[in-house]
């Protein structure tokens, strides 16, 4: 059993804390900010659950930049007050919008001469020119915020396909090792593609040097291009790559600037497989997506009670903390998974589902991030995602766990 939040029905302000029940169920718990005495000394990666905006649940993968830029200006206008900082491209901005291009589907992205991921420079016009994100990032860090990309594991199949030579970093030519030219073919594994996206990417061996090299290449240019968030999919839950994780976690410990490192989904997740991971990342999903169905929402009271047991809440992790992630919170303005189409339909939660969902990641110490279309938030909506109680406790209780 989880604490019951009674809110104020007619207002819809604010909530009082059933204390009966709060006590019974949780040890000590709550302290307050003035408690904290945080400093700047204190300061460290992901101190505290990162709060955010994420394009996923709103625009699947088909954001445009301008779509993009007006949530972020947006998020930092009415959001950011709240500590919601950072804006996060989800997955496929390299896939070209064209007639037969879905979520898995092969041969419609942009890639470099290296093999990896470029922006689709229809729908993000400021990469032309090889720039990347670059001018996207410097965008958001204007407004005050922070930059997130979605990427998927290892290679893409379209890169194998091609053979792309494999970039190296510490040279700027073709990575060469025992006398030869090391290619995307030579570090793929093509027996191990991504569950969810079997046409999409595959791992990459670890134990080759060409296949560190490349996914050196890989981070050390979203570093450049002045991202602060990597979403890395397919690694984590029932597509576990210890090894991935491991390397990546190693490059971005060395990269020049903070980069938070979030591993992405976590279907089957265990207490045990996170444990091998949460020193390694800042967050880390402990189920599949979570999309504005009750049944999604009641699925992450038990695996927030065990990963709440296990430790786990603001455990050591990279060069900072590590946070077991419920997923993005599928209110307001929303689209539906997979799909080619943008948000066009609310949120199918009733309120009190909402407020539930929202009390839920905030005592269990989850990331924040909001997944509805920012222009288009209504009132109620934001009163719940910037309760100030709620996100208080999200930051500075303690001792979370199910008694």
């Amino acid at each position: 059993m989880w604490c019951v939040i009674c809110w104020n029905s007619r207002t819809m302000r604010g909530f009082t804390l059933c204390l009966v029940s709060f006590l019974v169920l949780f040890g000590s718990w709550f302290q307050s900010v003035s408690s904290q005495n945080v400093t700047k000394s204190d300061i460290q990666q992901a101190a505290f659950p990162p709060r955010g905006w994420n394009s996923y649940d709103a625009f699947s993968w088909i954001i445009s930049e301008e779509e993009f830029l007006q949530n972020a200006e947006l998020v930092s206008q009415r959001l950011l007050a709240h500590g919601y900082e950072y804006v996060v491209v989800d997955y496929l901005w390299y896939r070209k919008k064209v007639p037969g291009a879905h979520s898995n589907s092969l041969g419609f992205d942009v890639i470099d001469q290296w093999g990896r991921m470029a922006p689709d420079p229809v729908r993000w016009p400021s990469s032309k020119s090889g720039n990347g994100f670059t001018e996207i990032a410097k965008k958001v860090h204007s407004l005050g915020l922070k930059f997130g990309i979605h990427i998927m594991a290892g290679i893409s199949t379209q890169a194998v396909n091609a053979n792309t030579p494999i970039l190296d970093t510490t040279t700027g030519a073709a990575y060469q090792e025992s006398g030869r030219v090391w290619h995307a073919k030579d570090i793929a594994i093509q027996e191990r593609r991504c569950g969810w996206m079997t046409n999409g990417f595959m791992s990459v061996n670890t134990t080759l040097g060409a296949g560190k090299a490349f996914l050196r290449s890989l981070h050390e240019q979203y570093a450049a291009w002045g991202v602060d968030l990597v979403k890395h999919d397919c690694v984590f839950g029932e597509d576990l790559d210890l090894n991935e994780i491991t390397y990546v976690s190693e490059v971005l410990s060395k990269v020049n600037r903070p980069l938070l490192y979030s591993l992405s989904p976590g279907v089957k997740a265990t207490p045990d497989m996170a444990k091998q991971v949460s020193g390694l990342v800042n967050m880390y999903r402990i189920a599949g997506d979570d999309w504005d169905v009750w049944g999604d929402v009641k699925s992450h009271f038990n695996v927030s009670r065990d990963m709440a047991a296990a430790n786990l809440i603001g455990a050591k992790g990279l060069k900072g903390n590590s946070w077991p992630d419920l997923d993005m919170l599928p209110f307001g303005w929303l689209t539906d998974a997979a799909v080619n189409d943008g948000p066009h339909r609310s949120c199918r939660l009733t309120l009190e589902e909402q407020r539930t969902q929202m009390t839920l990641w905030a005592m269990a110490k989850s990331p924040l991030m909001y997944g509805g279309d920012v222009r288009k938030i209504d009132n109620a909506t934001y009163e719940i995602i910037t309760n100030p109680t709620l996100l208080e406790i999200n930051h500075f209780s303690s001792n979370n766990k199910e008694a």
